[in-house]
């Protein structure tokens, strides 16, 4: 192993990912989603995974949590693996936070007991919360920055409002991964710089849970993500430490398009370069 004494026994505390997956295969039919993707993720690493629509970001969600099931390869989490561990009970290691939990919570439901409801893994959360429950929650809305909103019912917060929610909902069964599968969708722009400067502040906090964003706008890659996977055709295009992957050269592939990476006070951007006799 990299970096140990010959005859040193390894640390395994220290060098076993967070997440891992070799060789990982995705085919339906004659149609192949996912082209050996090998992926690892080491702990105090935050990572995002980059590509554009169709680029196989999903499908690597769903095989990762294992809601999808692969044709060939491996994956690990926290040192368990897929086929001999029961995957059932390592999931609830796994935060997660999209588009298609935010569509089912109950319109009346407070904030305080959508957070609750993380801990059971529960929609619409029913019966009555221990005290226990309740103090937590409310440590994890302080967390969150959302305490004023512990009574407000789901109807009435705003977009961001309900993401950080949802995200305190999934800190409540205290993760080790959390995957933010392209939180910032239907957010105007305001609140997205305002939950993008919370998922900073969370990640920078001790403790915190590795981050997995999942996106496809380099506008949303915060400081905190150490790490870039990039994804084209179901296949790996690049993958590394951030000032490495995010260039010009790899996304202008990614994207299948001509453009121009930006990069200002640590934040990216991205123009596409007008064909030469286009129309404006």
């Amino acid at each position: 192993m990299r970096g140990t004494r010959p005859n040193a026994r390894p640390n395994r505390q220290r060098t076993r990912a967070v997440l891992e997956a070799a060789g990982l295969r995705l085919q339906r039919g004659r149609t192949l989603i996912l082209r050996d993707i090998s992926w690892r993720v080491s702990p105090g690493e935050h990572w995002v995974i980059l590509g554009a629509n169709g680029s196989g970001k999903t499908s690597l969600l769903g095989a990762l949590t294992g809601y999808v099931t692969p044709t060939a390869g491996s994956i690990a989490l926290l040192g368990q693996h897929y086929g001999r561990s029961d995957w059932r009970e390592l999931r609830k290691q796994i935060g997660i936070v999209s588009s298609s939990v935010r569509q089912m919570m109950a319109n009346d439901e407070p904030a305080i007991e959508t957070v609750i409801s993380g801990k059971y893994a529960m929609i619409d959360f029913w019966g009555r919360p221990s005290r226990g429950d309740r103090l937590r929650a409310r440590r994890i809305l302080r967390q969150i920055e959302c305490s004023h909103l512990a009574d407000r019912p789901w109807l009435v917060l705003s977009q961001g409002e309900r993401q950080r929610v949802l995200i305190g909902r999934a800190l409540m069964a205290s993760p080790r991964l959390l995957i933010l599968d392209e939180p910032c969708a239907g957010l105007d722009p305001a609140a997205r710089e305002h939950f993008l400067n919370f998922l900073q502040r969370l990640g920078s906090r001790r403790n915190s849970p590795t981050l997995v964003l999942v996106t496809h706008h380099v506008e949303e890659i915060m400081p905190v993500f150490s790490h870039v996977l990039v994804l084209k055709e179901g296949a790996v295009l690049a993958s590394g430490p951030r000032q490495s992957i995010l260039r010009t050269s790899v996304l202008a592939r990614a994207f299948n398009t001509r453009l121009s990476l930006k990069r200002a006070r640590n934040r990216y951007s991205l123009s596409v370069r007008r064909k030469t006799g286009a129309l404006m």
